[in-house]
């Protein structure tokens, strides 16, 4: 049974949250860890994001039974009811967002509801639905963590956090395009508007090389601007380099699926790598731009 709330709660998404909202609170801590920070914000953002994972298998319970690998879902399959869902979620984020309000600060609270409202509102409710741009909302609660792992420590939102967030967000789209196209039928089946399903895989492939490339430019931004040390941008950009030689012999791909799964793949050792880098690479600027 407790396997059952487990999976409600996306483990995928829950690791992946974790690992960027380190990402961003390295760069802030510039190798001082206030270690009780870092595990209270942690847990609050994780519990959060585990909040909205389980209302979104709530909403997707009708798309969730026409997809292959989300049919088996507990919800789905009636093994657990909507209401008790409902409860574990109000209960796991309200737990959260108390401890980032009174354990962390404002700003990682505000993250937080942002990331959270967006996911739920307005991705999971409306434009998942109905909109090919629903990737570009989605990435804005996918950027939420980093953002509220760095504001937790510089308690402010600066040009850091500015990049940050956009760099997170530009990686969502390739990351998200590439699972739909390894995907393709289950979104197709679906009735699910994703790009290449709603227009071309390869016009797909041609906007993903477009956002490894804006991706590539925003998180070089850290080093521009004093943030990350030449140790990070020396293996930001030999990943990225590979990323987008990933996404260039992907136009000769013999077999979609499997090229996606690889682009898919390698996207998420990126942001792994890259995030956990920050542990030893960040630096502090000489001049920091606060923007609120």
């Amino acid at each position: 049974m407790l396997k059952k709330y487990l999976f409600l709660t996306k483990p995928g998404i829950l690791f992946g949250n974790f690992i960027t909202t380190l990402g961003g609170y390295f760069v802030a801590a510039q190798g001082s860890v206030d270690f009780l920070l870092l595990l209270l914000t942690l847990l609050g953002t994780t519990l959060v994001v585990a909040s909205g994972c389980v209302v979104n298998n709530i909403i997707d319970q009708d798309i969730d039974q026409k997809m292959q690998r989300t049919q088996n879902r507990a919800l789905v399959k009636k093994t657990v009811s909507v209401p008790i869902a409902l409860i574990y979620s109000v209960v796991l984020g309200i737990i959260g967002f108390s401890i980032l309000w009174f354990g962390v600060n404002a700003y990682a609270f505000l993250f937080a509801l942002i990331g959270f409202v967006v996911y739920v509102g307005f991705y999971s409710l409306w434009t998942k639905r109905t909109t090919i741009h629903q990737t570009i909302i989605g990435s804005i609660s996918g950027a939420s963590p980093p953002v509220i792992g760095y504001t937790a420590v510089a308690n402010q939102f600066d040009l850091a956090a500015l990049l940050i967030f956009l760099g997170y967000a530009l990686w969502q789209m390739p990351h998200s395009w590439a699972i739909a196209i390894y995907r393709f039928d289950d979104y197709k089946n679906a009735g699910i508007p994703i790009l290449p399903v709603a227009r071309s895989i390869l016009r797909t492939k041609i906007e993903s090389l477009i956002y490894v490339v804006l991706f590539t430019v925003a998180m070089n931004g850290l080093f521009v601007f004093g943030y990350a040390n030449w140790l990070y941008l020396v293996i930001l950009n030999a990943l990225c380099i590979y990323w987008f030689y990933i996404g260039v012999i992907g136009f000769k791909a013999e077999n979609d699926q499997l090229w996606a799964k690889r682009f898919f793949l390698f996207s998420v050792i990126l942001i792994t790598v890259v995030s956990l880098c920050f542990s030893f690479t960040a630096t502090a600027p000489s001049t920091q731009i606060i923007l609120f």
